[in-house]
């Protein structure tokens, strides 16, 4: 069986730069988070008087996500949503969002925003001080977490962290919390060559700014599970097993080699 994934860009390369921020929310069926949501983003960039924009990619929800972004949108000029073509998984939509984005400083959080916005001034600051790549981490300093996993979940996250770090040789403690944040050097360098589609992305995107020597941060981030998360732990869990042996398998033959120009 080939491990060839067909990842079509939708623009050629990210856009010219103009907001200094660009928040990406990937969505699917996020009716009931997204408004309120998209409220704390905007309230939190008026608070901080930041020029930035804020990217929804709509997965290919089956509700009406993409009405209720579209509301807030046609109110807020900061506001752009972007659809990818039907439901692809997280990493593709993140991925859209990215390459779509045409902040300098660019950032993705969960839509549930199981790491308030708020914490972003902290991958910020890491970046001001030379990192390429700030990543959120629940793990560097476990007092932070105001709403924990089950005992299960715990277990489990930090078993196929291990198993990442052995598989894809790199230190980090923790690879999917979903806030993270590049430069757009970094950006540019990175998601072009994405590959994994769907939650092993995080994973992948780690590999390839660790592979590129690029500096990554890890830094610590307040954060609180949310009981309507869209993962399975095993079923999901064991996808993304198999999408790390894929990053390690890509990595051998080549497959992240960046073009020529």
């Amino acid at each position: 069986m080939s491990l060839a994934v067909e990842f079509p860009l939708h623009r050629s390369g990210l856009q010219t730069a103009q907001p200094q921020y660009s928040i990406i929310v990937p969505a699917y069926n996020e009716r009931a988070r997204i408004g309120g949501t998209l409220e704390r983003i905007l309230e939190h960039l008026n608070e901080q008087n930041w020029s930035a924009e804020i990217l929804v990619v709509n997965d290919g929800s089956r509700d009406d996500t993409m009405e209720v972004v579209g509301r807030y949108a046609a109110e807020h000029s900061q506001i752009r949503l972007i659809q990818n073509p039907g439901n692809q998984g997280k990493g593709y939509a993140v991925r859209n969002g990215m390459l779509n984005a045409r902040g300098q400083v660019l950032l993705f959080t969960d839509a549930d925003l199981s790491s308030p916005i708020s914490e972003a001034s902290k991958l910020f600051a890491a970046l001001e001080k030379g990192a390429d790549v700030a990543i959120g981490s629940r793990w560097l300093d476990p007092s932070l977490q105001f709403q924990r996993q089950s005992l299960k979940r715990q277990l489990m996250s930090r078993a196929y962290n291990l198993f990442i770090r052995a598989v894809l040789t790199f230190p980090y403690r923790d690879t999917q919390c979903g806030f993270k944040a590049f430069t757009r050097r970094a950006a540019e360098m990175i998601f072009p060559l994405q590959r994994i589609k769907r939650w092993g992305f995080d994973a992948e995107i780690i590999y390839l700014a660790h592979h590129m020597k690029l500096n990554v941060a890890e830094v610590a981030v307040t954060w609180g599970h949310d009981e309507r998360s869209k993962i399975h732990p095993w079923r999901d869990g064991f996808y993304m097993g198999l999408d790390t042996l894929k990053v390690r398998w890509y990595s051998l033959i080549g497959g992240y080699r960046r073009p020529s120009r």
